[in-house]
């Protein structure tokens, strides 16, 4: 791993600030200045990062898969060799486990905890990393344990923006909530709880005619891709405006 050269020190001088970007593709940050780190050694530090705790064994498993144990585990000691000779190395070691720095920022996490916060009741307004969040895991790595994670972190994003609108559309605020469900339906166009969220917003509203534009523009989508029809619940929500 390579930087620019560090600026000399003294002691009284902050720890750098450390992250890690798996969303979009891989990016470690020193003092937002990126680092340079050969992509087998991001395998080992994406893997640490989305699997704290993780044995060596496990790890050296997850990332060598068709490599005997004994192989496998003597090429995670050397990748964290390799990671521990860089002042960077963002990687602290506890008996058998290794794990990212405290102090180093994971943009995955940063995630996860506004979904448990949202989920909690604790910031029903907090779109913002949900809506900044729209990149996938890692794209172009399909190691089974990204591919994995990538659909539990998008599962988890779609819920995240559903509750978000959700909590907006019960405040009453209308556009915020309708940006939410616009944003999940961009995820994944052929979801019906996105369309749903955008019917009830203009609904609520009282724009009659862009509710029902909404609901027709799914249904024609929902038939032309998968021959279906949209679900009792979401026809339930025309169904006094059709009456």
């Amino acid at each position: 791993m390579t930087t620019d050269p560090p600026t000399p020190t003294t002691g009284d001088d902050p720890l750098p600030e450390v992250s890690l970007h798996l969303l979009g593709g891989f990016r470690l940050l020193h003092d937002e200045t990126p680092v340079v780190v050969p992509r087998g050694l991001q395998r080992v530090l994406a893997l640490i990062g989305l699997r704290p705790g993780a044995t060596r064994s496990h790890l050296a498993g997850l990332l060598w898969p068709e490599a005997s144990e004994d192989r496998a585990l003597s090429s995670l000691r050397t990748a964290l060799w390799r990671l521990r000779q860089d002042p960077c190395c963002p990687l602290v070691t506890t008996g058998d486990t290794t794990r990212l720095d405290p102090r180093v920022r994971l943009d995955v996490d940063d995630l996860t905890s506004t979904a448990a916060r949202v989920r909690d009741g604790d910031d029903p307004g907090s779109a913002a990393t949900a809506l900044a969040g729209r990149h996938d895991l890692l794209p172009g790595w399909y190691d089974d344990w990204v591919l994995l994670e990538r659909e539990r972190l998008r599962q988890l994003r779609l819920h995240l923006l559903e509750q978000v609108s959700r909590n907006h559309l019960a405040a009453g605020r209308h556009g915020e909530a309708l940006e939410a469900a616009l944003e999940a339906m961009a995820a994944e166009p052929l979801r019906e709880t996105p369309h749903r969220l955008v019917v009830r917003v203009h609904l609520a509203e009282g724009n009659v005619f862009e509710a029902m534009h909404a609901f027709y523009a799914y249904r024609d989508l929902l038939l032309r891709e998968l021959r279906l029809e949209p679900s009792p619940a979401m026809s339930a929500l025309l169904h006094d405006t059709l009456a």
